[in-house]
């Protein structure tokens, strides 16, 4: 009876209604944005509980990077729009122009969501594509921020030309009349386009290259490779942010090369005092047959001295004419002898010990080599070691190592020692 009751009292208040049209197309307005939302709901907990589900399948494991990037969830907001846009036509009593308003709203709404739904579907592109091995070398992070860009541009032109219900195709017209202001907003944008272009089919930068460009105060590897900008973290983790365009117009060196190669190059000099280059007497170069490193050296190279002295008859025993090993030459020898004994220099790659041009400081022996390894701070070790062995040994062979003299040496009497003099004189003090 009572149920009864409240169904007469329903229909009383409906038929009321009737003689209210305005109050009648809200309430059922109303009731149509609340069903969309339920309905919105509902669709929402299906699709995402639907996909948890299937994402567990390993045939089915990329579904979880939809979903991660809200891919099901843009699309379950669609629903309410597409609920208002197909029940219009149940709303009684609803004007024409009121229509076609709340229709272009809840289109535009459905437009926002499609925008958005492409957009995530390009965020979980990207991350499908991170995980392959391709990743390593080419980034496509550049490429999906430029198409994510065309597309919202595109979409904004579609959104504002349902709601104002004109053609999109006369918003693009005006904006090829502006053409040349939006060249000069997105200057930066195009080159950068272009760069990231160039870099990534000649292959000139990949994500973990290190890298020096020291105008902008960047050493170190690149971790991030987007539209506009290129991420280097420093070896002292700062990070610097390099303008994309930048990288085409300006020079920088990359070290994958050196990496890639299996040996990083050793050159470095060093300057020996020239006050101490002579010849090695008999004595010595007997001396010198017993270091293993320099056997072979020294047998050869005094059957070639000897070959090439007696070709000159009595000439030769005149000391000018004579041709005689040096402590220098030798300690060159011996230096490369070393340096292709040595564990950690790469057999295959150059190695040599040269003599460069005689310069104030001394004479410079380069030593030119390449290690075993690129990692870093064996390669500095390896480097120390062999300079310190290098150094350490030059006085077995008569050598040492050219220095300025520095103030304690001014102290010690060593300049007065070079004067010939015992005591520097000191100047007179002048009477004011």
């Amino acid at each position: 009876m009572d149920i009864k009751q409240l169904w007469l009292n329903i229909q009383d208040l409906w038929g009321a209604l009737d003689q209210h049209p305005l109050l009648h197309s809200s309430l059922a307005l109303l009731v149509l944005l609340v069903v969309a939302l339920i309905v919105g709901r509902v669709a929402r907990y299906l699709i995402l509980h639907a996909v948890k589900l299937l994402g567990r399948q390993p045939a089915l494991h990329w579904l979880n990077d939809l979903r991660h990037n809200k891919v099901f969830h843009r699309l379950a907001q669609m629903t309410p729009s597409l609920v208002i846009q197909f029940g219009l036509h149940l709303v009684p009593g609803l004007g024409k122009t009121s229509a076609l308003f709340i229709g272009n709203v809840a289109l535009a709404f459905t437009i926002l969501f499609q925008v958005l739904v492409l957009g995530a579907v390009l965020n979980a592109l990207l991350d499908i594509y991170a995980r392959t091995e391709h990743a390593r070398t080419r980034s496509i992070k550049g490429y999906v921020q430029l198409a994510k860009m065309v597309l919202f541009i595109f979409g904004a032109i579609i959104i504002v030309a349902t709601l104002i219900d004109r053609s999109p195709l006369l918003l693009l017209s005006g904006l090829g009349a502006m053409s040349a202001v939006i060249l000069l907003v997105y200057k930066d944008t195009l080159l950068s386009f272009v760069a990231s272009v160039q870099l990534t089919s000649n292959d000139m930068l990949r994500v973990g290259d290190w890298i020096e460009m020291p105008q902008v105060g960047a050493s170190g590897d690149v971790v991030d490779i987007t539209l506009h900008t290129v991420k280097v973290q420093n070896f002292d983790k700062t990070i610097v942010s390099i303008p994309t365009w930048r990288l085409m117009s300006e020079s920088f060196k990359n070290w994958r090369g050196m990496q890639a190669s299996g040996g990083r190059r050793i050159k470095r000099s060093v300057y020996i005092d020239a006050a101490g280059v002579r010849f090695l007497s008999d004595d010595e170069e007997a001396r010198m047959t017993q270091v293993h490193l320099l056997t072979d050296y020294i047998s050869r190279k005094q059957a070639e001295l000897k070959a090439w002295n007696e070709a000159q008859g009595h000439s030769a025993q005149l000391s000018a004419n004579r041709r005689r090993m040096t402590n220098l030459g030798t300690f060159r020898a011996y230096a490369l002898a070393y340096l292709k004994s040595h564990p950690d220099i790469q057999p295959n790659m150059t190695c040599m010990v040269r003599q460069m041009q005689t310069s104030a400081q001394g004479v410079p022996l380069e030593i030119y080599c390449f290690t075993r390894t690129t990692v870093w701070a064996d390669y500095e070790r390896i480097q120390g070691d062999i300079f310190d062995y290098l150094l350490a040994v030059l006085p077995e062979f008569g050598l040492s190592l050219y220095q300025q003299p520095s103030g304690n040496d001014l102290r010690a009497g060593i300049l007065p020692a070079v004067l010939g003099t015992s005591h520097l004189p000191m100047p007179e003090k002048v009477a004011l």
